[in-house]
């Protein structure tokens, strides 16, 4: 099979979908590579490297019409879609619950296409987890990210002029990125304290050595999936309460929650942000999605009146590209020798396996995955 990988048009949009290390495993697999001139310059990937693991270059991403296998991290758009070749796999980044349009335009150019997002949060297929790998480096970078646009200095510093205290930093959601951001922001000496609606990571917020905020909602939890279930509009209230009294204490906010396929909800009002110290800093994980937090503007940074500083960034993780691409690549390399088939030495596309079942948007020319299918029928 024959796979190409076109370098991101997409302006800040530093990551890439094939490193020299993934394209080494796909070729060990059976793969012919071939990638765009420049693949990897903006993620610290030189051409040399590429060459050196047997991928062949070329100036410009016209091999997409003749390649079986398209790998991806813009969104596609619809005239590039139809550039691709019958019977063809895409495998990337489609966000399909906000893009039922790029569904119709595979099924009509007979494109099969993985949506990565969409691949199952088990134990089996975590390696090809590209939300949580993503998500991991997002976490780590929005502490990295606060700490430069703050006035302060994180630890705290014994100096002959005196004690400074360490700065308070308070993390909402206790998923992957939140955690990721607890751990980062004790390691730069900062006090950390982080809240959830879910009582069970109370243990894991305790384990990196922050404090858990206890606020009273009545009953909540988690669904199958690990995710906090949605709240009442009272507990909402509540919740608010609770954390504007944390934020008012606090030098940095990082907010987490980051649903895909389903609008942020709003935690941050401005109502909460006007108790906050001026030069305070809020990054919102969740600028993409709709924002966490009130004023928030995508791939800007807003001041408020009262002096706090609103990141909104949609992809912070794309600010540490080297990383990023090496965690994504791996992730769609594990998928696809997952479903290589050493006898045939071919991608084998096993419609009853449960990972294909989950990511496998379209194939033959027709949407078959039954949550879209839904979704076209009621458009």
């Amino acid at each position: 099979m024959e796979g190409f990988i076109p370098k991101s048009k997409i302006p800040g949009e530093n990551r890439t979908a094939l490193t020299p290390d993934s394209a080494e495993k796909l070729i060990q697999l059976g793969f012919k590579v071939g990638a765009e001139t420049g693949l990897g310059d903006k993620s610290g990937y030189p051409d040399k490297h590429y060459v050196n693991k047997g991928v062949t270059l070329s100036i410009d991403d016209s091999s997409v019409n003749e390649a079986d296998l398209v790998l991806g991290l813009d969104l596609p758009t619809p005239e590039f879609i139809a550039r691709l070749k019958p019977g063809s796999l895409f495998v990337g980044y489609l966000d399909p619950f906000f893009n039922l349009d790029l569904l119709k335009a595979f099924a009509a150019a007979k494109v099969n296409a993985i949506s990565m997002e969409m691949v199952p949060r088990t134990t089996l297929a975590q390696k090809m987890d590209v939300l949580s790998s993503q998500m991991n480096i997002a976490g780590y970078y929005a502490v990295i990210k606060a700490a430069e646009r703050l006035n302060k200095v994180l630890p705290m510093m014994m100096t002959p002029a005196g004690t400074i205290s360490p700065s308070r930093v308070f993390v909402i959601g206790v998923g992957v990125a939140g955690l990721q951001a607890i751990a980062t922001a004790k390691r730069l000496g900062a006090r950390v304290e982080a809240f959830d609606t879910r009582p069970v990571v109370e243990e894991q917020v305790k384990s990196l050595g922050a404090k858990f905020v206890k606020i009273d909602l009545g009953e909540t939890g988690q669904t199958d999936q690990g995710y906090a279930k949605a709240l009442t509009p009272e507990q909402i209230e509540l919740q608010r309460q609770g954390m504007a009294k944390v934020c008012a204490q606090s030098d940095i906010v990082i907010t987490t929650a980051k649903l895909f396929g389903r609008k942020a909800p709003t935690l941050l009002t401005k109502d909460m942000i006007s108790g906050m110290k001026p030069g305070s800093v809020i990054v919102d994980l969740a600028a993409a999605g709709g924002g966490n937090v009130e004023g928030t503007i995508l791939d800007q940074e807003v001041i408020t009146d009262n002096g706090v500083i609103i990141v909104g960034e949609g992809a912070l993780e794309s600010h540490v590209p080297f990383h990023a691409s090496q965690v994504y690549a791996a992730n769609i390399a594990s998928l696809l020798e997952h479903f290589w088939d050493k006898e045939s030495n071919t991608l084998k596309l096993d419609l009853e396996d449960e990972i294909m079942k989950g990511c496998l948007l379209t194939h033959n020319g027709s949407v078959i995955h039954p949550t879209f299918l839904e979704q076209l029928a009621d458009a």
